[in-house]
């Protein structure tokens, strides 16, 4: 098991921000899954990490919680709810990176999560046929996976991938069918927060592959963001104290001293190169010769 983990550590340090994403989800995941199951173990039934790790609709409970803008979409419930996910992730993260750098990605994905919420909030809270729902919360990276599906496909629309039992299809138009399978699913009971995260994290991504095109990049603020907050948390580096040294102007007294101690040495090393040849001098005396006979 330790090797597992030390594994994990690795890939996650060494790989780009895709792997780290889908690194980060799975493990909240399983760490959730493990939890929920020593809870029941334990009868522990006052606290539901999900929903206090899930977006809520009511702003007076969101307030309280703003941290679940940002944890939502890193949580997920069920098995086939993360998998699918992931895998849109990785189909289509390794698209947008063929094109632009990880940093992008990553910010991107944060901004369509926050796009998603944003959208499902104001909607149970404007839009009479969610107002007669149950207030709830939601969770999942399906806004933010949806921000990079509708990046890549309308930066690069020709590009095609090749699917089985259909061949050949351009990636904007598996885009914009999901994109008309979330709008048709607005007025389900079934998910309804989740479809419109989903629309809101697709015109976030939509968004950015068009302002993109024209010159402007929509992550750059996000990115600097993401980056203040990664530097909270790195250690920070001693810094080595610098050395200072004074320097003061010789007298003449000093200087003249100075030179005579030289004068005597440098007679000295003569007197000892008379009697025993270069060769019996020392290599401190050959340089202290060498450099006198410089000057």
């Amino acid at each position: 098991m330790g090797d597992f983990i030390d594994r994990v550590k690795t890939t996650y340090k060494s790989g780009s921000v895709l792997t780290r994403l889908i690194i980060i989800n799975v493990s909240v995941f399983v760490v959730l899954k493990v939890i929920g199951v020593i809870f029941i173990l334990f009868n522990i039934y006052s606290l539901d990490l999900i929903t206090l790790l899930g977006v809520p609709s009511y702003i007076p409970l969101l307030i309280n919680r703003i941290w679940t803008l940002v944890t939502y979409m890193f949580v997920h419930e069920g098995f086939l709810h993360i998998l699918f996910n992931m895998l849109w992730l990785y189909w289509f993260g390794k698209i947008f990176l063929q094109y632009f750098t990880g940093r992008t990605l990553g910010s991107l994905y944060v901004l369509g999560g926050l796009a998603g919420a944003i959208l499902y909030i104001i909607a149970f809270n404007t839009i009479p046929y969610y107002l007669g729902m149950d207030r709830g919360w939601m969770i999942g990276a399906s806004a933010a996976v949806m921000a990079i599906v509708m990046g890549a496909a309308f930066y690069k629309p020709d590009l095609k991938l090749r699917l089985l039992f259909i061949g050949e299809i351009k990636i904007v138009y598996i885009a914009i069918f999901a994109f008309i399978l979330d709008f048709l699913s607005l007025g389900s009971p079934v998910n309804p927060g989740g479809h419109v995260a989903h629309i809101g994290g697709a015109l976030l991504g939509y968004l950015f592959a068009s302002q993109y095109h024209n010159g402007r990049d929509i992550t750059k603020w996000m990115s600097k963001v993401i980056d203040w907050f990664v530097t909270l948390f790195k250690p920070r580096k001693k810094k080595a104290k610098m050395k200072v040294t004074y320097s003061r102007t010789e007298t003449d007294w000093e200087y003249n001293e100075r030179k005579h101690s030289e004068a005597e040495e440098i007679d000295a090393i003569l007197d000892k190169l008379k009697k025993s040849g270069y060769s019996g001098l020392s290599s401190e005396e050959k340089r202290k010769l060498f450099d006198a006979s410089k000057k």
